[in-house]
């Protein structure tokens, strides 16, 4: 029997509470460990850049439908078990599994560079996927993952009850998972969309911005952007103005690419002046819209660094106060 006046006299006890006395927020850039989150301690631990990449297997529940559960079941493990092996192998420092999706999280050194590759890799291996399931179920709908891309400061914490380990989460209170979550619901397989400061952060990569010039094939082609401006809904800041990539790796440059990426290389010699000035012009938006976006985003990430000088100063005071 529960006492429903008792518990919701009690939340309300702990709601004014929590309102009245404020947690305490930790910097750990460059520190962050998942596994160190508080749950029974009001403190959350902020990051001033993390990525997010959301993917979520669309047409899922239709998927279910006419087939045995054995059937489904494999669906589900082929699919989503393949995007977390995925993350794996990009060193994803956070994933987590939501039925038919999920998300990776990436911080730290080069955090855009191996959520891009996993992202890349994820439309690659989703083709392949899709291409298996109709085969194996020709009347199966249409299919395959859709990816949304997203970054920015976060506050995490883990939420529950502090003796019940399997009642306990890492919250992640911030815009990059919902962003990303979002620039996936509104994308399709084949197409991976990245919110405006993603754009920022990898638009002046050769190895990202432009294909390798393959066609079927031909190794002899000539480069080309690979990104197209789109605006994302639902998104209320300069966060939404993005833009969506529509290829995966390349059968025969992919892998060298992708290492590329990883190894922080971004120069492409062979990428021409004519080329580079396609990707102002994308940058610079209709009507300079996107370049006023793009001073906005600019702007916050300077806010941002102000407010980690502050709280490092704020931290480095406490130290030498409780130290003396």
């Amino acid at each position: 029997m529960v006492e429903l006046d008792v518990l919701l006299n009690k939340l309300q006890e702990r709601t004014a509470t929590k309102f009245e006395r404020m947690p305490s927020v930790v910097l750990k850039d460059g520190a962050f460990e998942v596994t160190k989150l508080p749950v029974d301690k009001p403190e959350w631990h902020r990051i001033t850049d993390l990525v997010a990449v959301m993917f979520d297997l669309k047409s899922s529940t239709n998927l279910e439908k006419g087939r045995r559960p054995a059937s489904t079941a494999s669906i589900y493990d082929a699919g989503v078990g393949g995007v977390v092996q995925i993350f794996n192998s990009f060193d994803a420092d956070f994933v987590d599994i939501q039925g038919d999706g999920g998300f990776g999280l990436f911080w730290g050194d080069r955090r855009y560079e191996h959520a891009l590759c996993a992202a890349i890799s994820i439309h690659s291996f989703s083709d392949d996927f899709e291409s298996q399931l109709e085969a194996k179920w020709p009347e199966a709908p249409s299919t395959g993952f859709k990816v949304g891309i997203a970054s920015g400061p976060v506050l995490a914490k883990r939420v529950g009850l502090a003796k019940h380990l399997d009642m306990q989460e890492p919250v992640w209170a911030g815009r990059p998972v919902n962003y990303a979550a979002k620039a996936a619901q509104q994308t399709e397989p084949g197409k991976t969309l990245v919110t405006g400061s993603v754009w920022d952060a990898v638009s002046n990569n050769d190895y990202i911005a432009f294909s390798c010039g393959c066609r079927e094939g031909n190794e002899g082609g000539v480069p080309s952007l690979l990104w197209e401006e789109q605006t994302l809904d639902n998104i209320p800041d300069a966060e939404k103005y993005g833009q969506v990539l529509k290829s995966g790796w390349c059968v025969n440059h992919g892998e060298e690419y992708c290492n590329a990426i990883l190894n922080g290389d971004t120069y492409r010699a062979q990428i021409t002046e004519s080329l580079r000035s396609q990707l102002t012009l994308l940058a610079a938006g209709s009507e300079g819209i996107k370049v006023d976006a793009r001073k906005e985003r600019f702007a916050e990430r300077r806010d941002l660094k102000s407010e980690v000088i502050a709280l490092q100063r704020s931290r480095q005071s406490t130290f030498n106060h409780t130290s003396r």
